[in-house]
C-alpha cells in the first residue's frame, strides 16, 4: 500500500487519467474530489461491495423471482 500525505487543494494522480484532489478537511473527514472518464466506474467501497454481492447471487442463482429481488436491492442503495 502506497500511503501520501497532501494537504488541502492538493491532489495526486493515479495511471495517466484519474485526479483525486483533497476539497475539504473536517475533523476525522476527509472530502475528496475525483476526476476521472466516463467509461471508469468509481464507487464507494461498501457500494462496490454490494454490487459484487449482488453479482454473485445472480450467477448463481436460475430463479427469476430470485433475480428480480437482487435486482431491487442493487436499487436501492
Amino acid at each position: 500500500m502506497l500511503v501520501l500525505t497532501r494537504k488541502l487543494k492538493e491532489s495526486l494522480v493515479i495511471g495517466e487519467n484519474i485526479r483525486v484532489i483533497i476539497l475539504e478537511v473536517s475533523g476525522d473527514q476527509v472530502k475528496l474530489g475525483i476526476e476521472a472518464p466516463r467509461e471508469i466506474s468509481v464507487y464507494r467501497h461498501e457500494i462496490f461491495e454490494a454490487i459484487q454481492e449482488a453479482n454473485r447471487l445472480a450467477a448463481q442463482s436460475t430463479d427469476l423471482a430470485a433475480l428480480e429481488q437482487i435486482l431491487d436491492l442493487t436499487k436501492k442503495k
